[in-house]
């Protein structure tokens, strides 16, 4: 039977770098124009190009999109962690009114949203479409729709300036928040991926190594968040409002389940937000109202307890000294801290990025796009999104 909760679509948002307003694409109303792509009166065949800068320079230029969910975000990278520009233009406003993404009117937001995005990078960052050494731009996984507006994009772009396009893996490229703002997190390393629909615990022996140890077979941590406060009518997204309230609350209250704790490394929240909904059914019926700040802090007790046991877990048993947090839930404050507590117990160095490069943006992909930049991958012009683009 569908999950009555599910909205076709979730991804738990945060404060970004640099916004832009996304238009109201309820109803008909005309695309944005093309983007101009001339400089001064000048034809792009005219136009001086700037010298490919070797794989490996500190000053190769990478432009990045992404566009796999409900953010519309460009960026553009110098080198591998100097970030010029990064542009946000969140969806979250739109999908609020609906309890969560329609994916329908992500993508046609995301068709809205690209060119201006696009401009106002490169305003940001000071530089023209001609300076650009490679597009990076996010394959999957995501919303189909929402995908192919980026990559659509990030092709047309690679093919007139005659740049390469790097294809990236959204999970992977969340792994690189990290890299961009701590240079001294050394591989291997392990990520706890926590985004939206995913919750992974990947080890990383080195860039473009992965295997993935432990991952979500229901509900990931992200879903689990944007459900409970979608029943409790907190609104959407559900992280930042959850983790606010049960700041306020007794997070010993209700002794929810703490799911597949001891069960090896892969995870499961579908019965812990089930177990929120029963206990506000019966309490209701009983003609109690339960006290939501209470609800809201022994319900994300029970997701960190499982979040951050599993991780020190398998970084101690795989004798991983390092764990990277990362993803949109990678901004809650319970799982910050109680991550960072337990790992300076067990002598695990622990990582995480700013609340800025938490949420989705381009770049974290503009990073991960480096780094194949400077392995020599390149992606065919005929490549297409994949909603179910693996990490490995």
């Amino acid at each position: 039977m569908p999950d009555p909760l599910s909205p076709g679509g979730t991804q738990t948002s945060g404060p970004a770098p640099s916004t832009l307003s996304v238009p109201d694409v309820s109803f008909a109303e005309p695309l944005v124009d093309e983007l101009e792509l001339t400089t001064a009166g000048l034809e792009p065949a005219t136009l001086p190009r700037r010298k490919e800068t070797v794989p490996n320079s500190p000053e190769t230029l990478i432009l990045a999109i992404e566009t796999s969910c409900d953010e519309t975000s460009a960026a553009v990278l110098r080198g591998d962690r100097t970030i010029l520009a990064n542009v946000v233009s969140s969806q979250s406003a739109l999908h609020e009114r609906y309890g969560g993404i329609v994916p329908e009117l992500a993508s046609r937001a995301h068709v809205q949203a690209i060119n201006p995005a696009l401009a106002e990078v490169l305003r940001q960052a000071d530089v023209t479409f001609w300076d650009l050494d490679a597009i990076a731009v996010t394959l999957g996984p995501g919303l189909m729709g929402s995908l192919v507006v980026g990559v659509a994009a990030a092709k047309s772009l690679a093919a007139l300036l005659e740049v390469p396009l790097i294809g990236v893996n959204h999970l992977e490229a969340h792994i690189y928040a990290n890299f961009i703002e701590h240079p001294e997190a050394s591989l291997p390393a392990l990520a706890l991926i926590v985004s939206g629909g995913h919750t992974l615990l990947v080890e990383m022996t080195d860039h473009g190594l992965y295997e993935v140890l432990g991952e979500t077979l229901d509900d990931a941590a992200g879903e689990a968040f944007d459900k409970v406060a979608r029943y409790l009518g907190l609104g959407y997204p559900g992280g930042p409002v959850v983790d606010r309230l049960a700041a306020q609350g007794n997070p010993k209250a209700i002794p929810f389940p703490r799911p597949m704790l001891n069960e090896g490394y892969d995870f499961s929240f579908s019965g812990l937000k089930t177990a929120v909904l029963t206990y506000m059914d019966r309490e209701r019926r009983e003609a109690r109202e339960p006290e939501i700040a209470d609800v809201c802090a022994s319900f994300q007790a029970a997701v960190v307890e499982v979040l951050v046991a599993k991780t020190v877990r398998a970084a101690v048993e795989n004798e991983i000294p390092t764990v990277l947090l990362c993803g949109g839930v990678a901004a809650n404050s319970q799982l910050r801290a109680s991550l960072e507590v337990a790992c300076t117990g067990a002598e695990i160095k622990v990582y995480h990025p700013s609340m800025a490069l938490c949420t989705d943006n381009a770049a974290m992909v503009a990073g991960c796009g480096y780094h194949r930049y400077r392995r020599g991958i390149r992606t065919s012009l005929d490549a297409a999104p994949d909603p179910n683009f693996p990490i490995t």
